[in-house]
């Protein structure tokens, strides 16, 4: 499954929403160093519930708007 992220750092709290045809995350982590990258993958990992080993960033790694690929059935 490939879909279209747009990552909202520093924010209040950790969310995912759905926003049309992509999903929003809020993440609390800076977007500096991979961080946010990192905090993505482990709330994407929650919110699916698959392993962190199954999501990759496509591509985006150092954009808001990311393409993340989620391998294994949802």
């Amino acid at each position: 499954m490939i879909f279209n992220v747009r990552v909202i750092p520093r924010s209040s709290r950790n969310l995912i929403q759905q926003d049309g045809a992509k999903l929003k995350a809020h993440l609390t982590k800076p977007a500096q160093q991979g961080v946010a990258n990192e905090q993505l993958i482990d709330l994407l990992s929650k919110h699916f519930k698959v392993k962190k080993y199954q999501i990759s960033i496509k591509s985006g790694e150092n954009s808001r708007d990311k393409l993340v690929e989620i391998d294994g059935n949802i």
